[in-house]
This record gives C-alpha cells, sequence and structure tokens, in this order.
C-alpha cells in the first residue's frame, strides 16, 4: 500500500468564542508514526477527529498525501480510527467485529475471509475468532479494535489513547506490539495522549499541544533536551524551573537566586536577553553531596536541605529547598543506599551544560 502524508496548514476551529485550535500547522510524513502530546483539553482529540472526519475546521486546509479532504465525508477519506472505547459490538463475535466494515463494503465473501484471517494473525488472535468481547481481555479488546481497522487497509491509522484502559504492565506491552505492528504494515500513524512516556516510547516524531496552539514539533529526544518554552520542558519530562535575576553578561552569567546568592556559569549563547530569566535543569542531572565532602570542582554547589523523598524504585525523588526554591532531584538507586533524611543539609551540584534558560 502506497505511504501518505498528512497535512494541516492554518487549521482554526472554535465552538462560540471559545477556539479549540488556532492556526496548528504540522505535516506527517508518509509512513511515520507522529503523536499529539499534551494535556486535557489542548485540542489534540479535536484535531483527530478532524483528520477522520468527524468534525469541520472553520479555517485552513487538511490534506491526505497532498489534496485537500476538507469537504469529504469519513468513508471517503480511507482512514481508519481506534477509538478509547475500542467500541466492539457485545453480540457479535471477534469475526464478524473484523468482518463489520469489510460486509459494509460489499467486498466478495472470499475476500473477506482473506483479509479478515490475515487481520487476526497480524494481532496475534487467529485463535479468538468465535469468541465475543465479553470473553477476551483489555488487551485482547484492543486487539480486535487494531485488526477491526486495519483490515479496512486504510492510507491512515488514527489511534485516540487506545492504552489508557490498559494497565502499566499490559500498556507498556502493548505499544510495543503496536509500534511493531505500524512498522510492519508501513502505515501512516497520528497516535494522540497524554502519556509522556507512550509518546517519548513509541513516536518517531511528535508535537506538543496546549491551548489549542502547537508549541512545539520534533522528535522526542530534541523535545527532551531542547524544549522551547518552559510549558514544554515542564510536560515533556520533569523539569525545575527557577527565577533567576542577571547581574552580568560577559564570557560569565552571573545570576543572583533567592535566597542562595550569585550564581557565575559560562555563559550559553542560547541565553535570552533580558534582567530576568528562568532557569531549567532535569532532576536527574543534578548531584547530591554531603556538606564538606569532595566536589566535583565542574559543577556549580549549593547548600540545600532535604524536605522529603519518594522512592521510586530505580531513584529516589528527593524534593529540596535551596532558599526560596523548591527543588527536584533524582538519585540512582542501589541496594543498600541510605535514603537522606528530612532536615539534611546538602550540597547540590548544577552541571553547566545542562541547564537551559528561558525569558522570563
Amino acid at each position: 500500500m502506497k505511504k501518505v502524508s498528512v497535512a494541516c496548514r492554518r487549521i482554526g476551529l472554535a465552538f462560540g468564542r471559545t477556539e479549540v485550535l488556532r492556526d496548528v500547522s504540522l505535516e506527517v510524513a508518509p509512513g511515520e508514526f507522529f503523536a499529539l502530546l499534551g494535556p486535557s483539553g489542548s485540542g489534540k482529540s479535536t484535531l483527530l477527529r478532524l483528520v477522520a472526519g468527524f468534525a469541520r475546521h472553520q479555517r485552513g486546509e487538511l490534506l491526505i498525501d497532498g489534496r485537500d479532504v476538507s469537504a469529504l465525508a469519513p468513508w471517503e477519506r480511507n482512514v481508519g480510527m481506534v477509538f478509547q472505547s475500542y467500541a466492539l459490538w457485545p453480540h457479535l463475535t471477534v469475526w464478524d467485529n473484523v468482518a463489520f466494515g469489510l460486509v459494509e463494503r460489499r467486498v466478495p465473501r472470499a475476500e473477506i475471509k482473506a483479509r479478515v484471517g490475515a487481520a487476526l494473525e497480524t494481532v496475534g488472535l487467529a485463535g479468538h475468532a468465535a469468541r465475543r468481547p465479553n470473553q477476551l481481555s483489555g488487551g485482547q479488546q484492543q486487539r480486535v479494535a487494531l485488526a477491526r481497522t486495519i483490515v479496512i487497509e486504510p492510507q491512515v491509522l488514527l489511534l485516540d489513547e487506545p492504552l489508557s484502559n490498559l494497565d502499566r504492565t499490559l500498556r507498556v506491552q502493548m505499544r510495543q506490539e503496536l509500534l511493531a505492528m505500524q512498522r510492519r504494515l508501513g502505515l501512516t500513524t497520528i497516535f494522540v495522549t497524554h502519556d509522556q512516556e507512550e509518546a517519548m516510547t513509541t513516536a518517531d516524531r511528535m508535537a506538543v499541544l496546549d491551548g489549542g496552539v502547537v508549541q512545539q514539533v520534533g522528535a522526542p529526544v530534541a523535545l527532551y533536551d531542547r524544549p522551547c518554552n518552559p510549558f514544554v520542558a515542564g510536560f515533556v519530562g520533569t523539569m525545575n524551573l527557577l527565577p533567576v535575576r542577571v547581574h552580568e553578561r560577559g564570557a560569565e552569567l552571573a545570576l543572583e537566586l533567592a535566597g542562595v546568592g550569585t550564581l557565575r556559569l559560562p555563559a550559553p549563547p542560547a541565553a535570552p536577553a533580558g534582567e530576568r530569566l528562568t532557569l531549567a535543569c532535569r532532576p536527574h542531572a543534578l548531584r547530591l553531596a554531603e556538606a564538606g565532602a569532595a566536589r566535583d570542582a565542574s559543577r556549580q554547589w549549593l547548600p540545600a536541605t532535604v524536605e522529603a523523598s519518594e522512592f521510586v524504585g530505580e531513584f529516589t525523588r528527593y524534593h529540596l529547598r535551596a532558599g526560596e526554591h523548591r527543588v527536584a532531584v533524582d538519585e540512582a538507586h542501589l541496594a543498600g543506599t541510605p535514603v537522606r533524611a528530612p532536615g539534611s543539609a546538602v550540597l547540590l551540584g548544577l552541571d553547566p551544560a545542562q541547564l537551559r534558560f528561558f525569558a522570563a
């Protein structure tokens, strides 16, 4: 099957005075696994419904394979959509659920048999054809929904949070299976999720939306390492955001951190102009040391106090107080590692190469 692109050009949609999508422009490459990531109400599911044809935008163009499909009905677009609820017919068998779309299209019986069999084989349910949905696990129901969608041979596969109803272990397994299937079929796929881990582990590229506006588009590692603004920084992963005031600029950047004192850092070329900035740092990029211990000279060290800790398994997340600021630090956990007690005085080490700056 031919791989196709999907393009949104200045898409706009409003419900009354509420703008749901504002000048959304992005392009999904042929065969790409593309994620739409954002909080509830950001517009990501609405955008997916526009591509499917279940809603109509008021401004802009929506192109599939270079053709504007804005005026086409859903069944004329050759797209397939898997919903969060799966929407399986409870009174039909797995076979009949998967065959339903082909029967409606009046595909010859022999072709239906071949295509349904191939779709069930693809999702690993060839031995479950005679069962009904209530006889299946959540993961198996999700596979039926996928099979029902791919059996019609869509050019574009749309996934609206299809894993959100599964427990964590099954969700991890299913996203790996979903990605493997997408690679085998070569389907252009758009995946909506509010789960940053799902987006980062599956997508070739992703777009982060907030308030109906595309904040940033790029590969997961690019958005994680080089977020364009504080919202993306805090939504894609965890980020400490600290307000600072600029004292000096030059070969060094002298910054005042309220209640701590002055930080002197190599001036990064990307630091925005202005007297006030926001300093951003990931919890895992910070280091802790005992007061009075030997220090890594490549880091800037600040006095801090442990307020609380959370044991996550692979690491312990400490919540520190540094002057007037609360800072999260992730410290790798090894068996036998003692947990730092609340009230402990520590030194907080910042690596200048891992810091990012945003305009305040």
